[in-house]
């Protein structure tokens, strides 16, 4: 394990080349370049080694683990979710409560304490990410969504990151900014599944050997997307939206046996806030109370709709996408132009930028209601809950906030001067009709559509799940304004138009329909108004697709994070794969490969995987496997498979006890492990063979090279490979495999399921063996390797 450690040693660093505001490496560095994983299972003899020496036991043992790392996911991303929560409600509780104590003086002198206090907020933030964790910045989801696709981006899931991601997200949302903490959430409880499957962090001595159990990318990748739906679940208080996200939004490989793993983090989740929430009820947490964390009961509003009402809900669901295509397409121009003339100038421009856009977005929220007429309190209905007026950063409706009586309520404070999760709550409140103007509303959404525009992209975390519906649930009122006036029914409730308005925005913005949907019915607690959600859904997502990609997918292009969509592109039918591999040159290795060969190869060019060519007694060239480049580094660092021979050794021989088991050759998920300028060899090294059979992978996947590129596409995406070899068509046909083949019979199974396999197709089974055993049968011949990549930063 020595050797291995000294190879995946190094960690990347903010000063060996520095991290922009989106996470991506700005420098040229080898060290910080994108890079593919390694999802596939390189069945060499060490591998099989190592599984025929494990029994049933063992498959237990794993699966528990698996298991009890998932619970630690749950528990562990909902204490980060309790923390982020009360920390800032309690910011904002005591910035609102000394505001308010102010103005009673004088408001000058509470705006500007309001600014400052504000100020100092986001400045601990960007500070944080600038010099602590750049790749904290933003909301994550765009690099979590990348990881599960199978590229690595440096830095992303790190411990540093991880605490940038939960003082920063504190920070920026307790700053009163316009963005939220449910994004950032999703890339905490991702970098927690991470560090935990690595055993912690071994640049600050967080790590423990007892938790050392995963050392594929595969697994890790589980755990991260356990993680992803844990954060949603946080965030949201909706377990089964979380695991909806994670299987609709970020991943791109999903098996039945995760399904239960994350819906069981999932629930670990809701258990702990759900516990925190109860701890906290009695007076424990300060500020913190039952409104904390985000969910906004309507289950008293409007019972039911008619079918008039139906139109004026597609135009929600119209509006939604329209915007939500703008935002996505206002947003791509102002981080252009972010990362090509503004972030450019050092950090000391990204701090400036966010202090200037929270003294903006300080003033805005405080000034513009004092430009607005206050408004009589209506009349309460008898046992009604609703207090009417209310004091500023009080829960509630109805806030009175520079009014000259004590009866009157400031609409645009309401909305404004407050918390963005009491704003929403009280957009959607039932039982409030005409309590926001038309006019107000307006200003509101022009004023924070624009902020959150300017804001989304700034060096600081940023999510856009809450000020999505916030813009929503504004013109979702402005609309039910309308619905009222126009139908004058008692039983229309705006608060009820106000949550459609905010799912239709999030379609059209990030265009996801079942797990969105979901979520929303959660954090209403309304199960009632699920066909008119799916509606506005539906509608949005349609018209916005008509326009632009989502907001994630958007994002991730401006990231340069080469993302394999869900589907292939349409030119794709008509080629193929030999097309598709050009005219590139491809680089092979022989059997027994001289040191000094590899060495030259290696450092030659950037490719991570090299076709291994053997011969055959009549001369003809085989494809015997595929080489890693990384095993490669462990081989050569290592030096103990070295041998004077240019022949063939035995892989099952006596030098056996001394070959690197399959564990060495597994890489830390944070660090990129030594180039091959730093493994320093002999000359009598350098004229040394090295025998690749024990080490490759037996088994890649080949396609021939008339197939059509869709469906190499499909393949390469459904199966998460990183290499396909393009061999010419094949001359004969040594066996066929059907679904019968794959049913393999226990050896309890009574004589009735025996039969169901015939004796011949046993023995055709049987002949099958042989001829695959038979080390003379033939083999396609290598034509080229496909999506081998030419350059370092997209392989």
């Amino acid at each position: 394990m020595e050797t291995a450690r000294l190879v995946w040693s190094r960690l990347p660093h903010s000063e060996d080349g520095e991290l922009d505001g989106v996470g991506i490496s700005s420098s040229t560095s080898n060290k910080n370049s994108v890079e593919s994983l390694d999802y596939e299972v390189i069945e060499n003899y060490a591998y099989r080694e190592e599984q025929a020496q494990r029994g049933r036991l063992y498959y237990g043992y794993n699966v528990a683990v698996k298991w009890f790392f998932a619970l630690l996911i749950g528990i562990g991303t909902g204490l980060a979710a309790v923390f982020i929560n009360i920390s800032v409600e309690n910011f904002a509780g005591w910035k609102f409560e000394l505001t308010f104590n102010i103005i009673q003086k004088s408001y000058l002198a509470g705006c500007l304490v309001y600014i400052l206090i504000n100020l100092a907020l986001v400045f601990s933030s960007v500070y944080i990410i600038t010099h602590f964790a750049p790749a904290a910045a933003g909301s994550g989801i765009p690099e979590i969504k990348g990881y599960l696709n199978g590229i690595d981006v440096p830095g992303i899931l790190l411990f540093r990151t991880l605490i940038g991601k939960i003082f920063g997200s504190i920070g920026s949302v307790g700053g009163g900014l316009a963005l939220g903490k449910e994004g950032p959430l999703v890339h905490t409880g991702a970098c927690i599944a991470s560090l935990l499957g690595q055993g912690g962090s071994t640049k600050y001595h967080l790590s423990s050997k007892w938790l050392q159990a995963f050392k594929s990318d595969r697994d890790r990748r589980d755990l991260v997307t356990c993680g992803c739906a844990a954060g949603v679940a946080a965030a949201f208080r909706a377990p089964v939206g979380g695991v909806l996200f994670a299987l609709e939004e970020v991943t791109s490989w999903w098996r039945s046996q995760l399904m239960w793993r994350v819906f069981f983090t999932s629930a670990i989740v809701a258990v702990v806030v759900r516990a925190a929430m109860g701890w906290c009820k009695s007076g424990n947490c300060g500020h913190f109370g039952a409104g904390g964390f985000i969910i906004w009961d309507i289950s008293g509003g409007q019972e039911d709709y008619s079918f008039e009402e139906l139109l004026p809900m597609a135009v929600i669901g119209i509006i939604g996408g329209l915007l939500g295509a703008l935002f996505n397409q206002l947003t791509i121009y102002v981080t252009r132009w972010r990362r090509n003339y503004l972030h450019k100038k050092g950090n000391k421009v990204k701090i400036y930028e966010a202090c200037l856009i929270s003294i903006i977005t300080s003033i805005i929220s405080f000034g513009l209601p004092l430009l607005r007429k206050c408004t009589p309190c209506p009349d309460s209905a008898p046992g009604s809950e609703i207090e009417c007026p209310r004091a500023p950063g009080n829960d509630g409706n109805y806030v009175n906030f520079y009014c000259s009586k004590d009866n009157e309520y400031n609409d645009l404070a309401t909305i404004f001067f407050n918390t963005q999760d009491d704003a929403i709550r009280n957009l959607f409140s039932a039982k409030t009709i005409h309590e926001f103007s038309a006019q107000s509303l307006l200003t509101f959404l022009v004023m924070f559509y624009t902020l959150a525009v300017v804001t989304f992209g700034s060096a600081v975390p940023a999510g856009q799940f809450v000020p999505g519906i916030m813009i929503g649930s504004t013109y979702g009122r402005l609309v039910g304004i309308f619905t009222v006036n126009h139908y004058k029914k008692l039983n229309i409730e705006e608060g009820t138009y106000a949550l459609l308005g905010a799912a239709s925005f999030l379609g059209g913005s990030m265009r996801m329909t079942v797990s969105l949907c979901v979520i929303m019915v959660e954090i209403t607690n309304n199960l009632k108004l699920l066909p008119l959600i799916m509606l506005v859904l539906l509608i949005s997502k349609a018209v916005g697709d008509a326009f632009n990609e989502g907001l994630y997918e958007e994002q991730a292009r401006l990231r340069n994070i080469p993302l394999l969509e869900s589907r292939p592109k349409y030119e794709m039918r008509t080629m193929t794969a030999r097309e598709a591999c050009g005219n590139q040159k491809v680089l092979s290795l022989p059997r027994v490969v001289k040191v000094a060969d590899v060495v030259s190869i290696l450092r030659s060019n950037k490719h991570n995987g090299f076709p291994v060519i053997d011969h055959t007694r009549s001369g003809e060239p085989l494809v015997i496997g595929l080489m890693l480049r990384s095993h490669l580094l462990v081989l050569l660092q290592s030096k103990i498979d070295f041998q004077h021979s240019p022949l063939p050794c035995d892989p099952r021989g006596g030098s056996r006890a001394i070959r690197p088991n399959f564990s060495e050759f597994a890489k830390p998920v944070s660090s990129k492990g030594l180039s091959i300028y730093d493994i320093h060899l002999s000359s009598d090294d350098l004229e040394m063979y090295i025998d690749l059979a024990p080490f490759l992978n037996p088994s890649p996947y080949v396609v021939p090279e008339d197939m059509s590129l869709t469906k190499v596409y499909n393949l390469f995406r459904q199966l998460g490979l990183r290499h396909i070899f393009v061999v010419p068509r094949a001359s004969r046909v040594i066996g066929v495999i059907t679904r019968k083949d794959l049913l393999i019979e226990e050896e309890d199974e009574d004589s009735s399921t025996m039969e169901l396999q015939s004796t011949s197709v046993r023995a055709q089974r049987h002949e099958r063996r042989l001829s695959i055993g038979n080390p003379d049968a033939e083999r396609p011949l290598l034509n080229g390797l496909l999506l081998q990549d030419q350059n370092h930063t997209t392989s």
